[in-house]
Parts: C-alpha cells; structure tokens; sequence
C-alpha cells in the first residue's frame, strides 16, 4: 500500500555541483512527509513565480529522518529551464515539492542475489534502494549485491561513494576512461548472465534497472534469451505526476498478452521489463 501523496514547501539545506552538469540538492521537510519507497518520485517546482508553469519529477536519491525534520537528496540533471533553475537555488531557498510519487520496487522472496545496472543519472534510485533495502536492513545484508553503473565517460559517472563498499561494483565507460570500455549491459551479460545456468539461480536472482531507453532495450533484448526476473524504472517526461494528463504512457503486455498502456508516473515508473514493449 502507497502513502498518499503531499505537497509540501521544502527549504533547501544544500545545493552541491555532482558531475558536470548534474548538481545534488538536500531538501529539508516536515517529518510528516511520508518515506519514500526506493523507486518512487516528487514533482520539484521553484516557490513562486510562474516559470517554469510545470513541476519537474526527480527520483529519491536519498532520505534521512532526523529529530524534528526529513532530508531528502535528488540527483538533478541540467535538461531545461526548471532544472536549470533549480541549479541555481540557495541554502535557505524554498521551494515546493510532491510526493512520494508512483509505484517502487519490490523484493520478492527467496532472492539470493540482487543485480543493479544503471546508466547516467539512473543511479540515483537505484543507490536509494541498495541502501534503503539491502545495506540499512540487516536481513538484506545476506544478499549478494551486484551493482553494473555505465556512463560515456570517467567524469559522468554519479554517486560512486554511495556504491564502493556495498557492492560488487562494475564500471562500464563509453571511451574507456574508467572501468570497461563498452556498453554497461555487455559487461553484465559477461560477468553475470553468462554464469547463470541452472534454474534455481535464475529463480533466486533479481535485477534492478534505470536508465536511458537504449540501455533498457538492450537490457530487453539480453534477457529474451536469458529469463531472468527485472525490474525496472522508465524515465519519461511527465506533466502531472499523478495519471491525469496520460503524457507519460508506455506500451505493455496486459495479462492477456495484448498490447496495453499505462501511465508512468500513476502505473510505474517501476515496471516488470518482461512486460514492457520497447
């Protein structure tokens, strides 16, 4: 069950330059903002004013409860005016913010190994859910932890110090600046796909994804021939945040197997790959 959603006016307590063109904000809120589930998201607009008129969603990177208060981290790419603006906030700066948004990802039982594979900016929800679920959790700490993160270039890579320590950590750049040179799903399908053979692991490993749409159908197609169970998180541009405007929609198989759609922001943005017609 979902907590339900709430607008409420945040102060910025950091504005932090990440890699270039992406900037990290720490959002201090009421503690009566409900927790987010890993792969949920807000709706971030500016506090007065009436540019940009649209809300920009932002996935959870992070959430800490503190005494009296919440913090909540947001890994911002640089795409446009209301990011930009963003960017440009202060410490002490309000703004308002929506949310928790969507739907998360789950952890069925009896999984043995998680696998993280992101690219760019998806990190982000992905660092939230191995330390909200598998490093802040002691059960979860019986997990292996797998995490593959690719980005063009050494400099774009995101939230490494989230990641070294906790995992089993895959580093894929397109120029071969840092890590493997070559896309991210390669080097897993390598390291991770290729080993697993009987159906028992398959049964007992789960993968996590976010990123671009060209690694989510190259991830698609990997597994086609490799079943093994994914989970993903779609970025898409979204208006509303809340399945009003239908502007996120996506194609999937329904239960019948017949071309269906539904809203990412409403219906996801975590979906099962296996259902996702790319």
């Amino acid at each position: 069950m979902r907590n339900a959603p709430l607008m409420m006016t945040g102060v910025i307590e950091e504005n932090l330059p990440a890699i270039p063109e992406h900037f990290l904000l720490r959002i201090k809120l009421n503690p009566e903002f409900p927790t987010p589930t890993p792969g949920q998201f807000v709706m971030v607009r500016t506090s007065g004013g009436t540019e940009p008129l649209l809300a920009r969603p932002l996935s959870v990177f992070g959430f800490h409860r503190r005494t009296d208060h919440v913090v909540m981290e947001l890994l911002c790419r640089m795409a446009g005016l209301g990011t930009s603006l963003l960017s440009q906030m202060r410490s002490g700066d309000r703004l308002k913010v929506l949310g928790p948004l969507g739907r998360g990802f789950t952890l069925p039982g009896g999984v043995r190994h998680v696998v993280f594979i992101a690219g760019g900016v998806g990190v982000a929800p992905l660092v939230y859910l191995l330390h909200d679920r598998f490093v802040r959790i002691e059960s979860g700490q019986d997990i292996q932890k797998s995490f593959y993160l690719g980005a063009r270039s050494s400099e774009l890579l995101a939230g490494l110090d989230q990641l070294e320590g906790f995992c089993k950590l895959g580093i894929c750049t397109d120029d071969g600046s840092l890590g493997y040179r070559g896309q991210v799903t390669e080097l897993l399908r390598r390291e991770v796909i290729e080993g697993i053979t009987e159906m028992d692991d398959r049964n007992h490993t789960l993968i996590y994804a976010c990123g671009p749409t060209p690694m989510i159908r190259s991830l698609g197609s990997l597994l086609r021939n490799h079943p093994i169970r994914c989970q993903v998180s779609l970025e898409e541009r979204m208006a509303c945040g809340l399945g009003a405007c239908l502007g996120c929609a996506v194609a999937v198989r329904d239960e019948n197997g017949n071309k269906a759609y539904q809203r990412v922001c409403k219906d996801g943005p975590v979906f099962d790959l296996g259902k996702v017609l790319l």
